[in-house]
């Protein structure tokens, strides 16, 4: 342990990174970098540079990413439809590769023999962490106190804080952890280990409950360009911006809620309780506008590669040769998503309820129940045919009637 004269540790100023500064030096005797990415956590920010001094890091970087966040992490998301397991956006598990990018890059610069996380041994994001930096500095010592000390778990991180005057966000009174970024803000443990507990009201903090709701419906316009959401209402606004903006819009209807059990990549069921306003939004606009812009191969191909997508996010893979591969052919099928989406906003529900786009696929001529000259019915009847042809042939060889 003695071996290691300077660390860099991914710190948040929460529960198990506050610890960790003074249990890094205590048991490794060496010096702490703190490094805080700004990822859009917004409050929780402040006073972090005194608070990492004040309990032991050498100096701290705070920077701020959003910006890089927005272009190269999420909107490559949205592009590619990434949805874990039909539900979870993966707010947290995108900004992983992220921070860990940023913080083997002030590793090299500080030249520390060692990189630490706050992540524990149960969960998914020390996956993310270790793989990212395994990928850009293999020969990285690794820290991962989580599997190393003492400390049984949140209770006694909590008693070993308050014997060494550690200030800490973290009660008894309100035991659960929380991860907040510009995309999303997930809750998990404490009290919501139990998946029949309902969460109390007051815990939410981007978006109201549906009951609390507006009366009236509002509609939303989201422009896109290749992909990319560009607009807000026919105003062009910057990723970050954009994000923060339809937050607030979403959010004011209580859109973007879910309560959700999935599947962690060790192997245990976790629950996660998750608040994507704008995101969700942003989904449901961008998925309406491949409808009318994608040729039906494409999209069922785009549609199908799209979970992959979501477990290289969730599983901490994003610097893999497969994901860069997916970006490209990704890349290729959205030159011609451009175009504009309504939504609706009401109760909680954001429903697409109209979309346009210069090239667009679709073709009123062509879709209409009325009479028109372009699409002669009566070619159906050859189409079936021959479509049908190999079923009809089984069934006939199998004595069908």
């Amino acid at each position: 342990m003695k071996k290691i004269k300077k660390v860099v540790l991914a710190y948040s100023g929460g529960l198990d990174t506050s610890v960790m500064i003074k249990w890094l030096k205590d048991n490794y005797g060496c010096e702490v970098v703190a490094y805080a990415a700004d990822v859009g956590q917004e409050s929780e920010l402040k006073g972090l540079k005194e608070k990492a001094l004040r309990t032991g890091a050498s100096k701290i970087y705070i920077e701020d990413l959003r910006d890089e966040f927005a272009k190269d992490f999420i909107f490559p998301m949205v592009r590619s439809g990434a949805v874990y397991e039909g539900q979870y956006l993966l707010g947290t598990s995108i900004a992983r590769p992220l921070i860990a990018k940023r913080q083997v890059e002030i590793a090299k610069k500080e030249k520390a023999d060692a990189v630490a996380h706050g992540a524990t041994g149960k969960g998914n994001d020390q996956v993310r962490f270790e793989l990212t930096f395994k990928a850009l500095a293999p020969h990285i010592k690794i820290i991962a106190p989580w599997r190393e000390w003492e400390l049984g778990g949140r209770e006694e991180e909590i008693e070993y804080a308050r014997e060494n005057g550690i200030p800490i966000p973290v009660t008894r009174s309100k035991p659960y952890s929380s991860d907040r970024n510009l995309w999303h803000i997930s809750y998990e443990g404490g009290v919501l280990e139990d998946p029949w507990y309902e969460p109390h009201e007051d815990m939410f903090l981007l978006s109201v409950s549906p009951e609390k709701a507006p009366n009236h419906p509002e509609y939303v316009e989201i422009g896109f360009e290749s992909g990319d959401p560009v607009s807000v209402n026919g105003k062009k606004l910057a990723p970050v911006k954009l994000i923060e903006h339809l937050n607030k819009i979403a959010g004011k209807h209580g859109v973007g809620r879910i309560d959700i059990v999935e599947n962690r990549l060790v192997g245990i069921k976790s629950r996660g309780v998750y608040e994507t306003p704008g995101g969700t939004l942003i989904y449901a606009a961008h998925s309406a506008l491949e409808t009318i812009t994608l040729d039906r191969e494409t999209l069922h191909f785009k549609q199908a590669i799209a979970p992959k997508y979501a477990e290289l996010i969730y599983n901490g893979q994003w610097f893999t040769p497969l994901r860069e591969a997916l970006d490209a052919l990704i890349a290729k099928t959205q030159k011609h998503v451009t175009g504009t989406v309504r939504l609706k906003l009401y109760k909680g529900s954001g429903t697409v309820v109209g979309r346009k786009s210069n090239r667009s696929l679709y073709d009123p001529k062509l879709a209409t129940f009325e009479k028109e000259a372009v699409y002669d019915q009566k070619d159906a009847e050859g189409f079936i045919n021959l479509f049908g042809l190999q079923m009809k042939a089984e069934a006939l060889l199998r004595g069908g009637k």
